[in-house]
């Protein structure tokens, strides 16, 4: 059974920072793409960042390159998320997918992610 967990969201004041984690487990990790999105209330679950199966290739939104960081650690079957200088529009759940390519048409389209975690909570306050 595959399972991704999300951890390390919080409340955070403009301008600071946060690192999310999502461990994996029952899945060959080093074989997936992984991906972080995230959903503001009232609105659509968003691509935020996607990092390809060995670590080598990223892909970020306009809205946080530059601030926001992903990497992994395949053997830890980990995959982070640094957020730096965090806007208040940053507010969302915070959710890591793995998919099975990082082929371009996949991986900012969150319907061809097969595995998800449940969310992480990150609140940014003005």
């Amino acid at each position: 059974q595959v399972q991704l967990v999300e951890s390390g969201g919080g409340l955070v004041q403009a301008g600071g920072s946060l690192r999310l984690s999502c461990a994996a487990s029952g899945l060959a990790f080093s074989s997936y793409a992984m991906g972080w999105f995230r959903q503001a209330p009232g609105k659509e679950r968003e691509f935020a960042t996607a990092i390809s199966e060995r670590g080598h290739l990223t892909t970020y939104a306009n809205s946080v390159k530059g601030r926001f960081t992903i990497s992994r650690d395949n053997a830890k079957n980990t995959v982070y998320l640094q957020m730096n200088n965090l806007k208040p529009e940053d507010t969302a759940v915070y959710y890591c997918a793995a998919a099975l390519t990082y082929y371009s048409a996949v991986r900012q389209t969150s319907h061809l992610y097969p595995y998800w975690g449940q969310g992480t909570q990150v609140t940014v306050s003005s």
